[in-house]
């Protein structure tokens, strides 16, 4: 037992070694980008830059939710790779990033033109955005990738587009290019990705066309990834609003100041395995390896001694588990807030458990402000519907009967038509949980669509 808890600590700086060298991305990455920004040095700036920070310590970030790059965590932090940069260039530089959420990108774009927010982190540059807009220096980039159906042939290029429906999120980047290059290509414009990739697998649009690393997100369905965009390269910056020259400098000076070693790991740690990422010379890995192997085989000999097979292969399995349903929570969570449509999941007694974004944009609500709430609790419906649609619940929990239907419905903006479906679910005991539900708005889809039919 003395030897063992003798033993314990080097086992902890051995198994750090080792994924240092073996797990690229993992855990000993993300204790090294820690301690890295835990000593970051602040970078120097001259007397006009630090008299801007004191006087705007805090920047207001517009942020949408882009997977991997920048989203919000089951806590509602916001995470991801454009965030670790933020966080790095608060550490060398003092200012404090404010998130401000987006719900798309027009939205974001609206934000940023009327000096509601300050800087951005997903925005593709072209040159109508900068004519409001100033780009700091590139920190990576992706290249942009044609999605269309399953069904059809994998798509190569444009010209495969001519007189063909192609869908993209309003004041896309590519937009105005495309226009112009190729005219007779019929573009259409919806709010997000979600809505183009929905258009798509319904058939009324032929393709959209998303970043690499986005793309290779959602499962696949009926959806195929094509070719990248021949000539378009989607490079990382921070957009900044026109009108702030000194936090356009600092930004650039930190980029430039900042370890490409770091980027680098930061990088890794969130797109490995999704995109290829530029790797180092085959000389500069040799010798990398050969310092790590040397490493190894010096306390090789004190691993076989303490080495336990058995508990290898239990921290081996609950490791896979523990990513497994990781996994299949952030799956979950990502398929439903994709589903274009609103989708809610409530209790025995009628409460909010959960709903996707969709629900909350149809609503205007937020889903911490309406959890754990019956319907006509929460002011987000005309009480005689929210009144209606609770006894409705109420009824279908008690005869446990599924309910599809097409029906007009009163909301704050007036009546609308959709079609409703809740159906009962049951737990893994075969339990009565509670109703899984949405609707499609129809009303809506016929003006997407233009249709001047009666109603």
């Amino acid at each position: 037992m003395l030897f063992e808890k003798g033993v314990r600590p080097a086992l902890g700086w051995l198994l750090l070694l080792c994924l240092c060298v073996l797990g690229r991305g993992g855990m000993a990455a993300q204790l090294v980008l820690h301690e890295q920004a835990q000593n970051a040095e602040r970078i120097a700036l001259n007397e006009r830059e630090r008299q801007w920070i004191r006087d705007n310590p805090r920047v207001t970030v517009a942020s949408v939710q882009y997977p991997l790059y920048l989203f919000q965590d089951e806590h509602g932090r916001w995470n991801g790779l454009n965030n670790d940069v933020l966080n790095r260039i608060t550490a060398m530089t003092g200012l404090q990033f404010v998130h401000e959420e987006s719900f798309s990108t027009d939205q974001m774009l609206e934000r940023l033109q009327s000096g509601v927010a300050d800087v951005s982190t997903t925005l593709a540059m072209n040159d109508r955005r900068k004519a409001f807009l100033d780009f700091s220096h590139a920190f990576g980039g992706a290249g942009w990738v044609f999605v269309g159906r399953k069904d059809e042939p994998a798509i190569q290029s444009l010209d495969q587009l001519v007189k063909r429906v192609l869908v993209l999120p309003a004041r896309h980047a590519l937009e105005d290019v495309i226009r112009r290059e190729y005219p007779s290509i019929e573009i259409r414009s919806v709010k997000t990705y979600a809505e183009a990739r929905a258009l798509v697998e319904s058939a009324e649009a032929y393709a959209t066309i998303e970043n690499e690393i986005g793309a290779q997100l959602y499962p696949s369905g009926l959806l195929k990834v094509g070719a990248l965009v021949e000539g378009r390269w989607e490079a990382d910056h921070l957009a900044v609003r026109k009108g702030l020259p000194e936090l356009l400098s600092i930004l650039n000076k930190a980029l430039e100041a900042f370890p490409a070693a770091e980027l680098r790991a930061i990088r890794l740690k969130w797109l490995e395995g999704v995109a290829p990422i530029a790797e180092s010379s085959w000389r500069e890995r040799l010798i990398d390896w050969g310092c790590w192997a040397m490493g190894v085989f010096g306390v090789f000999g004190l691993l076989s001694l303490v080495w336990n097979r058995r508990l290898s292969a239990v921290i081996r399995q609950r490791s896979e588990a523990e990513k497994g349903l990781g996994d299949q929570l952030a799956f979950q969570h990502a398929l439903i807030d994709a589903m274009p449509d609103p989708i809610f999941v409530r209790d025995l007694q009628g409460r909010l458990m959960m709903c996707n974004r969709s629900y909350e944009e149809a609503l205007s609500v937020r889903m911490e402000q309406v959890q754990g709430r019956l319907l006509f609790e929460v002011d987000a419906l005309p009480e005689a519907s929210a009144r209606m649609l609770h006894d409705e619940f109420m009824v279908q929990l008690h005869t446990r009967r599924a309910r599809f239907n097409k029906r007009q419905l009163l909301f704050k903006g007036g009546y609308r038509d959709i079609y409703q479906w809740t159906v009962p679910f049951y737990g893994a005991d075969g339990k009565l949980r509670g109703l899984l539900g949405g609707w499609t708005d129809i009303t809506r889809r016929r003006a997407e669509n233009g249709c001047k039919c009666s109603q």
